[in-house]
């Protein structure tokens, strides 16, 4: 019994090797068989290694999308009048989280969904296992996630140092999932666990509705400032990049010039980017966003240049972006991003920005945002929006669905509209993109 276990590995061993093995005593036909047989059997174990399928998902509820496959194209007629409004748009979220954020993970994700969009969530490896399967329970708990089928939380986890380039890394791995679960989506939004929305998102996709899908709104300078000596100089080491366990950032002694093949632009981390833009920074022939990559993994806080970076050095794109962005942020110039609080929200409402950044777990600011701005009930509940059919004011607005095409805009999309049409202007367009201060 032990030889016969023994032969075939000794047989593909002698193959293997090159210098004709097992088949080369045999007659013409058997050894060609035998060559054509090994060939096929090398062929599926090298296609093994190389191609994978992403992961089966059931079909959403056929409630939500009666529309999928016969949607009626409305032509625009020549008057230059629609005869229906254009199709509402699809959006890719990335919510990322630490260690203690699953519940802010959860109540964000409800603050921000809709049918037609799709949600990855990340808890980073700080957080133990256990809290990621709470999150993952928690999601299939929500009878609208599982009819949708469209939240998805990471289980394999990544080292994320805030002031590394570990959080690039993330970041990019979380748009790539992206990009395979969905071919449908329009723009990629990346929020971290202390954002919250100041629209709702039918507000959000039926001004979006109207955009380019080009379009990428991203807060961004070319003035670096302080950046230039504490961020852009220093060389550092993110263990995330290289240990399995949590360790000490690695500072250089030794400075590096500035790069002189690209000029750096800086900006916030959160940012709403066209999908081309996407998949031409994680696809794309062209190697700027890899040499990037490379010169940013020994930089400090590198996802803060990287898209903008990208953006302005790219001639295909450089003329898409929006600045400021529709993010709202409190900035200092000695203490860094201030959290946001009540007394910033009726600032939060003139600034017709779609987030704000940053919360602190639980602030009373977030219900005012709820009940004043999402009109969203405390709880396990989502914002209703057009696609709601349940009676409304009450936990079970949402219990029951029809078509997630339904857009149903209030104040907000009035609010955004303005602060777009405004970004948008002749003064303000072409005069602050990838602007270069000398």
């Amino acid at each position: 019994m032990m030889s016969q276990k023994q032969a075939p590995a000794a047989t593909a061993t002698a193959f293997s090797s090159g210098g004709g093995g097992g088949c080369s005593k045999e007659r013409l036909p058997t050894k060609i068989y035998c060559i054509l047989g090994t060939a096929l059997f090398a062929l599926i174990f090298a296609l093994s290694f190389f191609t994978s399928s992403p992961p089966r998902l059931r079909s959403p509820d056929p409630y939500l999308f009666p529309n999928k496959h016969n949607r009626l194209i409305i032509r625009r007629n020549p008057n230059g009048d629609d005869q229906s409004p254009p199709p509402p748009p699809s959006i890719a979220y990335l919510i990322s989280g630490s260690k203690g954020d699953s519940d802010r993970i959860l109540r964000l994700l409800l603050s921000v969904y809709h049918p037609r969009n799709h949600y990855l969530l990340h808890l980073d490896l700080s957080a133990p296992q256990f809290e990621r399967q709470s999150l993952a329970l928690a999601i299939r708990s929500i009878s609208i996630f599982n009819a949708a089928e469209n939240v998805h939380v990471i289980g394999k986890a990544d080292f994320v140092y805030q002031k590394g380039s570990t959080p690039l890394s993330s970041l990019l791995h979380g748009a790539s999932i992206l990009l395979r679960i969905s071919q449908t989506w329009d723009w990629f939004i990346n929020l971290s666990a202390s954002d919250y929305p100041l629209v709702t998102q039918d507000d959000l996709l039926h001004i979006f509705s109207y955009l380019p899908k080009e379009l990428n709104f991203v807060n961004h300078t070319n003035y670096l400032g302080w950046r230039e000596l504490k961020k852009l100089k220093p060389i550092i080491v993110d263990p995330g990049l290289y240990l399995s366990e949590k360790n000490e950032m690695f500072y250089a002694t030794q400075k590096r010039d500035l790069p002189q093949a690209y000029r750096i632009f800086t900006g916030s981390s959160s940012s709403i980017l066209s999908r081309n833009f996407v998949e031409y920074s994680i696809l794309g022939t062209e190697n700027l966003p890899r040499i990037l990559l490379m010169y940013l993994s020994n930089t400090p806080s590198s996802d803060s240049f990287y898209f903008p970076t990208i953006l302005c050095n790219s001639r295909n794109f450089n003329r898409t972006i929006i600045n400021p962005g529709l993010i709202h942020a409190s900035f200092d110039p000695k203490l860094g991003s201030l959290p946001l609080t009540a007394s910033d929200l009726d600032e939060l409402v003139e600034s017709g920005a779609a987030f704000g950044s940053h919360f602190k777990p639980d602030d009373p600011v977030l219900d005012s945002i709820d009940k004043e701005l999402l009109n969203r009930n405390p709880g396990m509940q989502p914002v209703p929006g057009g696609w709601c059919l349940g009676e409304s004011g009450n936990d079970t607005t949402c219990h029951v669905w029809g078509d997630a095409d339904m857009l149903r805009p209030g104040s907000g999309a009035t609010r955004l509209e303005r602060r777009i049409l405004g970004l948008l202007s002749n003064g303000n367009y072409r005069s602050s993109q990838c602007v270069v201060k000398e």
